[in-house]
């Protein structure tokens, strides 16, 4: 396999320290500039990387990187402000093999700082695009750096030590042992770059006006107000001093160089005040500007990658940091968040400042809040990234419209939500909403089932509103998890308690019936007249004794997970002097498990009521939102309580032949299209997907001498007729099914050949299959989020019933499982109606193996597998088609900005 790395376009991406350093392929024209890099070593650098400390070594060196291209050969650079400051070559001798010669070098003084290592992971992106998959490389056994550089990549690595020297292999495996590695290397250099952002010792606001009703002057108040704790300058050249904060007429102008630069200026104006900010060692900019034209956008964040500068917004809210040490509040919000625990990222303006308000009046309060904007740098991963290592943040929401790395994003998620609740809202699930979410943030929301199946996988709670979201966050802060779905319901009315019962079924909450012994545990404690069942009918007689120690009672018992107490204003309470809330509030020391209220007069959505031995209780003003929290918090749990999958080895596969089959088809076919039957049989077959028997025939006496070679027990087979691009065979009555003996095959092709004129290039003969389960499989490479699979009940009528289930590759274990388990008609591969389970092993080997090809194959468009038929005795492909494309892979977890 072959690809041109060369016109790899460069790329930016992050040190150990956050500097912003650009990666790209060596060209001619550098060689002054490497030459001059080699000159600027010391003779003991030189020596450690030559092996002698020699200038001619080094000139050879540079003539090497720069020469004309030569197969096998490839040179990376690191430069940051147009210096070269490392550069890293892999050379595998123009041979044809896996195995390739590596050296690093680094300049004087930038060691310790990430650089060999970024360039090696980009080398090794490279490298197997290339088809490499071994790397060697020749050091002096004092040179301990790079020694260190090799054994801390997360490859598997081996050292043959020769006299001064020592051989190092390296297995370019893209083992989940080194994408952890990269992840851990990505996730310090992030938050390292985000403290200019976050955690700024000086800001100036550029573009504060001096009269009000200006942004950025709303902004200079915010953090006026605030009571920011840094240094907090404006830049205006009208003014010397605005809302008493000194102002100064540029940014140049600045008695002192600030970490974080706020732009409020006309969008016009946004490049070059960047521009400004940049080449005055500015670290990080948040743009509230709006309005910027392609151009515009475009010059914005060339300055921020050409001067290191991490970027929030443009049109966005602003940020906060609540930090009671910063007290940072740079939003054009109406009040400032309450300082808590709750970390907040939003693309919409609106929508932050609703999730602000709700935090704030929960009193679960905001550690640290981000509007995204139009998100051209700063994103949602990099937020999880931040909240996780603050050591304030306990549960992080997200509302995101658009995603630049999905599948960065989804480990990143992955990794934090095990320790933290992750709550997003679903945004742009309708057609309407991806139009309105495109026009909003200048990017195309990604479908609904490939968002859903993100969140699934990465153990994301997703609610369908900002009021769910806020209602999950709400039990979610303040309740222990429980430990499955049953739910006990208590009331104090009848009515209330139907209402309940009705939205936990809804939810998918299971109410299970109370045990005999716990019947009578309970009547023991409720007034007379009380109805022990599920929902538990207290009566309106119900004291608060009594219910408190009803709802102990059921707390200590084994068979529910969760208590639910739904409570209504009654005369008997107010007359007595009950408060029913309080059985809720008092005494919770002793319980472990989840309680929620439902007070149906309640004036709020959801508040939190306090407790009198610290903590809260939720309470809801409606049914149905105490159940879908309690809902996601069980969903959440048994995420939780499930072990990561992994993605199992699979025997058979043919990774080197598989690529060979597709650059053979694009090679013909350089704009790619349908895969003819017998290319497509020899690539799932590169795989191990089980076919069903099938021939290729173009004439009638081809077809008739394959009938007999493939007629089973009955003699009986089917004929479907091909051409490029034919894909709904059965719509257009291009198949023939149970036909016997010669004189019905001939028959069969006559018709399709003259129906089909001009057109059919051929037919394929088949077996009629057995009787079975007709299911579906198939993958959609998506643009943004990679390979997509699909699942679920087959045969014509696939689209219409669409009973599909959908997860991202590469597949988990769990991932199939889960694939396999969520249709509806999942009831009939495990048995239902006394039929016996199909082959559950056959069909989880067909979707990894599925899943394998797609993951492997960047050029796999599409492929669909419909009908699969499922027996008891196995699983069978009757009919697949693959479209292909050219496509150039793409290393999704390389380290690099947006």
């Amino acid at each position: 396999m072959t690809h041109d790395v060369t016109d790899r376009p460069p790329v930016h991406a992050l040190l150990a320290d956050g500097t912003t350093v650009c990666i790209r392929p060596v060209a001619h024209g550098d060689h002054d500039q490497l030459e001059g890099f080699y000159e600027e070593m010391s003779p003991e650098n030189l020596r450690l990387r030559f092996f002698a400390a020699s200038r001619r070594s080094a000139a050879l060196a540079a003539d090497r990187a720069c020469a004309q291209p030569q197969p096998g050969y490839r040179a990376l650079l690191a430069e940051t402000a147009g210096r070269v400051i490392g550069l890293a070559e892999y050379d595998s001798g123009g041979s044809t093999g896996n195995t390739a010669e590596i050296s690093i070098a680094v300049a004087d003084g930038l060691h310790h700082r990430g650089v060999g290592t970024l360039l090696v992971e980009h080398l090794v992106s490279a490298a197997r695009a290339e088809g490499v998959t071994t790397f060697t490389a020749d050091a002096l056994s004092e040179n301990q750096e790079v020694l260190r550089l090799f054994a801390d990549l997360g490859l598997r690595t081996a050292r043959h030590f020769e006299g001064p020297e020592v051989r190092c292999t390296i297995a370019l495996d893209q083992s989940d042992a080194y994408l952890t590695a990269v992840e851990e290397r990505g996730r310090a250099a992030d938050v390292a770059s985000l403290v200019s952002l976050l955690r700024p010792g000086a800001i100036a606001v550029v573009g504060a006006g001096r009269t009000p009703g200006s942004v950025g002057r709303a902004v200079l108040h915010q953090l006026h107000a605030g009571g920011y704790t840094g240094r907090l300058v404006a830049v205006n050249p009208a003014a010397h001093s605005i809302l008493g904060v000194p102002s100064y007429s540029s940014v140049s102008a600045l008695p002192r160089t600030p970490d974080l630069a706020v732009v409020a200026v006309p969008a016009a104006a946004v490049p070059a005040t960047a521009e400004e900010c940049g080449k005055a060692g500015v670290r990080a900019l948040l743009v509230v500007s709006a309005g910027l034209d392609a151009d515009q956008a475009h010059a914005l964040l060339a300055a921020c990658r050409a001067h290191g500068m991490r970027l929030v917004g443009p049109n966005c809210l602003g940020i906060s940091n609540t930090d009671p040490e910063l007290r940072l509040d740079a939003t054009f919000a109406a009040g400032h968040p309450r300082p808590g625990t709750a970390g907040v990222a939003v693309q919409s303006g609106g929508v932050g400042i609703a999730l602000l308000d709700g935090m704030s009046r929960l009193g679960i309060g905001v550690s640290s809040f981000v509007s995204l904007g139009d998100k051209y740098d700063v994103s949602g991963n990099d937020m999880l990234q931040w909240w996780e290592s603050d050591g304030r943040t306990d549960l992080a929401l997200l509302h995101l419209e658009s995603f630049g790395s999905p599948r960065a994003f989804s480990r990143t998620a992955r990794r934090v939500t095990r320790r933290m609740p992750v709550l997003t809202v679903d945004a742009g699930r309708t057609d309407a909403g991806r139009r309105a979410a495109a026009s909003h943030t200048a990017a195309a929301a990604t479908r609904t089932m490939t968002r859903g199946a993100l969140f699934t996988q990465a153990g994301i709670t997703a609610t369908r509103s900002v009021g769910e979201l806020l209602e999950t966050a709400a039990l979610l802060h303040s309740q222990p998890l429980p430990a499955g779905s049953r739910v006990a319901i208590v009331t104090n009315a009848g009515g209330a308690g139907v209402l309940a019962a009705d939205a936990c079924a809804e939810a998918g909450l299971s109410l299970p019936t109370p045990t005999s012994e716990l019947v009578d545990d309970l009547l023991a404690v409720l007034p007379d007249g009380a109805a022990v069942g599920n929902p538990v009918d207290a009566t309106a007689a119900v004291t608060e004794e009594q219910l408190t120690e009803c709802v102990d009672r059921i707390m200590r018992y084994g068979g529910v997970d969760a208590v639910l107490v739904a409570l209504v204003p009654t005369a008997v309470a107010a007359a007595t002097g009950d408060d029913l809330v309080r059985a809720l509030t008092g005494a919770p020391g002793r319980r472990t498990k989840p309680v929620v209220a439902v007070r149906l007069e309640q004036s709020l959505p959801v508040e939190l009521l306090p407790v009198s031995e610290g903590g809260t209780v939720p309470s809801y003003a409606e049914p149905h939102a105490a159940a879908r929290a309690l809902a996601h918090a069980a969903h959440r749990a048994a995420w939780l309580a499930r072990p990561a999958g992994t993605v199992p080895d699979l025997d058979g596969v043919e990774t080197e032949r598989a690529p060979a089959v597709v650059e053979d088809y694009l090679a013909a076919h350089p704009d790619g299209g349908w895969l003819e039957p017998r290319t497509c049989a020899d690539l799932l077959a590169c795989y191990g997907i089980p076919q069903i028997p099938w021939a290729w025939a173009e004439t009638e006496d081809e077809a008739v001498l394959a009938a007999d070679r493939l007629r089973g027990v009955d003699g009986r087979v089917v004929m479907k007729a091909h051409w490029p691009g034919l894909v709904h065979k059965s719509q257009q009555h291009a198949v023939h099914l149970d036909l016997r003996g010669d004189y019905e095959i001939r028959a069969a092709f006559r018709d399709l050949e003259a129906r089909f004129a001009g057109l059919m290039t051929g037919v394929v003969l088949q077996p009629l299959a057995a009787r079975g389960t007709e299911l579906f499989a198939g993958v959609v490479q998506d643009q943004v989020f990679g390979p997509l699979v699909l699942f679920g009940l087959g045969g014509t009528a696939t689209e219409v019933l669409a009973d599909h289930a959908a997860r991202l590759a590469p597949l988990t274990d769990h991932d199939v499982h889960d694939l396999i388990t969520a249709p509806r008609c999942a009831p009939l591969l495990f048995g239902a109606h006394g039929n016996g389970p199909v082959d559950l092993k056959g069909l989880e080997q067909l979707l990894l193996r599925l899943s394998r090809m797609a993951a492997d194959l960047p050029q796999l468009a599409e492929a669909d597998f419909n009908p699969v038929l499922a027996t008891p005795d196995g699983v069978t492909v009757l009919d697949a088609r693959i479209r292909l494309v050219p496509s150039r892979p793409q290393d999704p977890y390389l380290r690099r900005l947006r």
